[in-house]
């Protein structure tokens, strides 16, 4: 129970900097879908723009991330020469691929479909250069057991991103000013300014990540090169994969979209748009995941490590259902984040919540060929998920649009989380509480069905009445069966015998 308070206490903080970043940057949400239209696309190109740098941040960190973990943590390593050579390893590659991609910026934004925008292409691709080598700067940080640092800088990064973008777009033209000919009659040519903004509140956290960086003076060993790089590659390839399953839909779609490239992106737009919403499960997930991963390979000894593992899988579940539920009982308020134009793809919503409810029960899973250091069991099983995502969009996209880019990521999921834990049983074998797990599925369930009829079928301001109680029975459940009143801190002396 106290490698579990540990664990709560760092993912509380690292969730509160995730939820408050990403509420701030909610922001951005209704004041970049008020400024662009639907109709225009210009959102939908921000959302293939940014599709395409998270594929790039998983090729630049090259999997160094889990494995800068497992060697810090690893016997007969010397973690100074390892946190440096991670450095140099990271930081080489980035400044290396952004020479290259600036001197042929213009083939490869023709290439994207934006010949007439190359600066998308040099903006964002430097941008991720400077993120993913902060990537190692930030681990280093969980490593160290610094949450309330990496909180800070997450959100201040974030909250110097909005005021950008309110400076931006609301003051310097309430204010008729227009310095250095940054604002003009395309919107496409407003919307690199967008990532202009991130390209500065990329460097500016980098600046302040200047003690950390005196990490790289701590040599290189090639040595450590070789066998962080043999044990990198496949998770290289399972980070790739994984990410693929997020963000493919919104790089192909305009590819396979039956109609011009300004429905596509319009249509994408809608879904980027929409998907914010979900967003919260994503949060939670990212919040988990900066805990645990450093959490269980410095847990490997320890006894009860296995309880502990299947202990926190059923809490996983427990509370992303509960905030899956949350949202969709006041989903008639929360859509109020996007712009109007943009609701019709509110339907979704629940498809693309479930399916990274999957993806954090997966993750959850992958630790049994982390840890026994089969890690291309990675590769094989996000590499499956791959497959089934673009079969279904390139199959489908052209007939549901970007309905089947929210399926497409349900099914691949749902596959590869089953997969994992049958196979994760042969080789690293955990009691999870399946039947306990199960159980509040199903009641997630009937009470979603519930919700979404009352939605349906009656006014707005009773249908919230009638979930808000159906989520007040789901919490119940869970404190009747884990969480008993007289076990929580202060309030729980009120319900003690």
């Amino acid at each position: 129970m106290a490698n579990l308070k540990s664990l709560f206490k760092d993912t509380a903080i690292y969730g509160l900097s995730s939820i408050v970043a990403r509420f701030v940057n909610y922001l951005l949400v209704p004041i970049q879908t008020a400024k662009f239209a639907a109709s225009g696309g210009e959102y939908g190109v921000i959302t293939n723009v940014y599709a395409y740098v998270a594929i790039l941040i998983i090729l630049l960190t090259f999997g160094m991330e889990t494995t800068f973990f497992r060697f810090m943590n690893k016997e007969g390593q010397n973690q100074r020469v390892v946190y440096s050579t991670t450095l140099r390893m990271v930081g080489a590659v980035a400044l290396v691929t952004t020479v290259i991609v600036l001197l042929f910026c213009r083939p490869i934004a023709s290439l994207m479909g934006y010949g007439n925008h190359p600066e998308y292409v040099a903006v964002m691709y430097s941008t991720v250069a400077i993120d993913a080598f902060s990537c190692i700067l930030f681990d280093y940080l969980r490593c160290v057991h610094k949450p309330v640092k990496f909180a800070t800088l997450k959100i201040a990064t974030i909250v110097l991103n909005i005021l950008l973008n309110l400076v931006y777009f609301f003051v310097l033209p309430a204010l008729h000013l227009n310095p250095f000919g940054i604002y003009g009659s395309d919107m496409h040519f407003n919307v690199v300014w967008v990532f202009y903004i991130n390209l500065f509140c990329s460097a500016a956290c980098l600046l302040f990540l200047h003690k950390e960086l005196r990490g790289i003076t701590g040599g290189f060993s090639w040595d450590s090169c070789r066998q962080m790089l043999v044990y990198a590659w496949p998770i290289l390839v399972m980070g790739l994969a994984g990410q693929l399953n997020q963000c493919a839909s919104q790089i192909i779609f305009p590819y396979f979209y039956d109609g011009t490239t300004t429905e596509a992106h319009a249509q994408l737009g809608i879904y980027g748009a929409c998907i914010k919403i979900a967003m919260i499960m994503m949060m939670i997930t990212q919040a988990f995941r900066f805990a645990y991963e450093p959490f269980v390979f410095s847990k490997t000894k320890d006894a009860d490590n296995k309880e502990t593992y299947a202990q926190t899988m059923k809490y996983y579940v427990i509370f992303t259902l509960l905030a899956f539920l949350f949202v969709m009982a006041y989903i008639s308020l929360l859509r109020h984040i996007i712009g109007q134009s943009y609701w019709e793809g509110l339907r979704v919503v629940p498809i693309v919540m479930a399916a990274e409810i999957m993806f954090g029960v997966f993750f959850n899973l992958s630790f049994w060929y982390k840890l026994t250091d089969r890690t291309i069991w990675g590769a094989y099983l996000s590499g499956i998920g791959v497959v089934i995502l673009f079969a279904i969009d390139i199959i489908f996209i052209p007939k549901f649009s970007y309905m089947a880019c929210a399926w497409a990521g349900f099914v691949a999921y749902a596959v590869t989380m089953c997969i994992s834990y049958w196979i994760g049983q042969r080789y690293y074998p955990v009691q999870y509480p399946i039947r306990e797990i199960l159980k509040y599925v199903a009641l997630a369930i009937i009470l979603f069905v519930g919700m979404h009829y009352a939605s349906k079928l009656l006014p707005t301001w009773a249908a919230i009445g009638v979930n808000t109680i159906l989520l007040l029975m789901f919490a119940a459940y869970i404190v009747k069966c884990d969480f008993p009143l007289a076990n929580i801190p202060v309030i729980g002396k009120y319900f003690k015998k």
